[in-house]
């Protein structure tokens, strides 16, 4: 192998240990959230719904269906369930009364804001033998990386 190869396999081999290192940190982040869960009266799928409303407000169901990469009636279910617990409603687009947008609620809101409070928390006491300088380089590197695979 000459030099640009051996360069070519290095960065492969650093790729894949990137993308397993973020693909575990996901898994443990994801299982966290899950602990934190269960002490409330919410499923995941709820959660990442709550989620999408929380960050992108009022959406119909066909818009959260997308989103979530989930059938229209599996959300459909969803959204039942949610509104029975008070935790979204259903309400016209006063623009447009064949539209229905779900619409997160004071308990839903609750409830995700307290879970994503405590995720922080956890990741906090993760990153506390991390310097500042560290996690400021973290952060902007992950941002960029986001940012970066949006675009895409």
């Amino acid at each position: 192998m000459d030099v640009e190869e051996v360069k070519i396999m290095e960065d492969i081999d650093t790729v894949a240990v990137i993308e397993k290192e973020l693909r575990y940190i996901s898994g443990i982040i994801k299982q966290k959230g899950r602990e934190i869960l269960s002490n409330y009266k919410i499923t995941p799928p709820q959660f990442v719904a709550l989620q999408w409303l929380f960050e992108e407000g009022d959406m119909t169901i066909g818009e959260l269906s997308n989103k979530m990469y989930l059938a229209f009636s599996t959300t459909t279910d969803l959204v039942d369930r949610m509104e029975k617990n008070n935790l979204v409603k259903r309400v016209k687009d006063p623009n447009d009364r064949r539209v229905v947008r779900i619409h997160l609620l004071e308990e839903g809101e609750r409830i995700i804001d307290e879970c994503i409070k405590k995720r922080q928390l956890y990741l906090k006491e993760v990153l506390v033998n991390f310097t500042d300088d560290e996690v400021q380089l973290l952060k902007n590197n992950l941002t960029r990386l986001h940012q970066d695979m949006r675009k895409e």
